[in-house]
């Protein structure tokens, strides 16, 4: 639009945005930071807790299922990328971050005991399916009534909960399938955080 009208319009014509339009545009970059920066601060969050960049890659490759998942939602009711939908966005990275936690951080804890590799994998995978879908389905339903809002604010409630609600619902399943084959990509010449500490206490007991 802003191509047509620099073509089209007499010299020396100027054009201004008012309402949603330009707020959008005020806001719209200053969002856009804060969704990289929220990444960034949960990469290295996960990385000091892990002990390894590898792992946190592994769980924040589920972030572009649920921004996927968000877009149909926005698809489905009508909206559009606004400032609300791009704080969905944010909201969304620690929601999908978790399932993916979930997984590694089990299997983590089962290489530590001595399980080889790949069962270590499948019986995380087995073990965390539960927990991965029942608190990813919380999440979603308590998305529900802001899908359902109505009176004033309404659409901003609306296309907030439908960035939640189906970028969590479509991340869950998805990530059940992806976790397990990045980690066996990945992961697997690491280590979890225990590995260095019970190596010392070998050391010591010998």
């Amino acid at each position: 639009m802003e191509q047509i009208i620099r073509e089209e319009i007499p010299e020396g014509v100027r054009i201004n945005y008012d309402g949603e339009s330009r707020e959008f545009r005020e806001a719209g970059g200053s969002v856009y930071f804060t969704f990289l920066l929220a990444l960034l601060v949960s990469f290295l969050v996960l990385a000091a807790q892990f002990e390894s960049f590898r792992h946190p890659l592994i769980t924040l490759l589920t972030v572009p299922l649920a921004l996927f998942g968000g877009l149909i939602g926005l698809h489905l009711f009508d909206s559009s990328i606004n400032v609300y939908s791009q704080i969905g966005g944010i909201i969304l990275i620690g929601l999908a971050a978790k399932n993916g936690i979930l997984i590694v951080e089990f299997a983590n804890q089962l290489r530590d005991r001595g399980v080889e590799f790949y069962a270590a994998i499948v019986e995380a995978s087995v073990t965390r399916l539960r927990p991965v879908i029942m608190t990813s389905l919380c999440t979603a339903g308590g998305a529900i009534p802001l899908m359902m809002a109505f009176g004033a604010g309404a659409e901003a409630r609306r296309t907030i909960g439908a960035v939640v609600f189906f970028g969590v619902t479509i991340s869950v399943f998805l990530t059940l399938f992806l976790i397990p084959a990045m980690y066996t990509m990945l992961a697997r010449n690491t280590h979890s955080p225990e590995h260095v500490s019970r190596m010392i206490e070998k050391l010591r007991e010998g």
